[in-house]
């Protein structure tokens, strides 16, 4: 079972994606349109996160994302499909202790907007920020067993 660690931010984590994103760009290359440092870990001001990095991939053709899932494996990325988002392929990586999650969706798709809009969002308002990192840490507290509760706990505050 995973848990739910939220520790302080770190710049480390900035270097873990781009270190990531190299390797990413160059498996992806002939689809990619852009890659996004997202989530907590992209957002000093949070202040704390779950130390996992989530990446946004931008490509031209969703469909042909699933021929990469051996080349994702070799990296210990765990194909999962759509896993409950019409339109995406995500790939976690580390399994229960995970270290990177990889969303991806088509150019268009409007999950893409909603992400980096949210990044932004909290890049400009650093006090909302701050309470969502103090969010999470309550709920971390009160469900560190529990990664769904926690995340339905974050629900509210994304949403809003």
């Amino acid at each position: 079972m995973r848990k739910t660690c939220i520790v302080p931010w770190t710049k480390e984590w900035e270097e873990s994606y781009r270190k990531e994103a190299v390797i990413l760009k160059a498996i992806f290359k002939d689809e990619l349109v852009d890659i996004y440092h997202i989530g907590s870990t992209s957002i000093q001001s949070i202040g704390f996160a779950k130390p996992i990095i989530d990446i946004l991939i931008v490509v031209r053709n969703i469909e042909l994302i699933d021929s990469y899932n051996r080349k994702m494996m070799l990296l210990d990325y765990e194909p999962r499909g759509e896993n409950g988002i019409p339109g995406r392929r995500y790939f976690p990586k580390g399994m229960e202790n995970r270290t990177h999650h990889i969303h991806i969706f088509q150019v268009g798709n409007e999950n893409i907007k909603s992400h980096l809009e949210f990044k932004e969002y909290l890049i400009e308002h650093p006090m909302d920020a701050k309470s969502y990192g103090d969010l999470k840490c309550k709920l971390a507290k009160e469900y560190p067993n529990n990664t769904k509760e926690y995340q339905l706990g974050k629900e509210n505050f994304v949403m809003s």
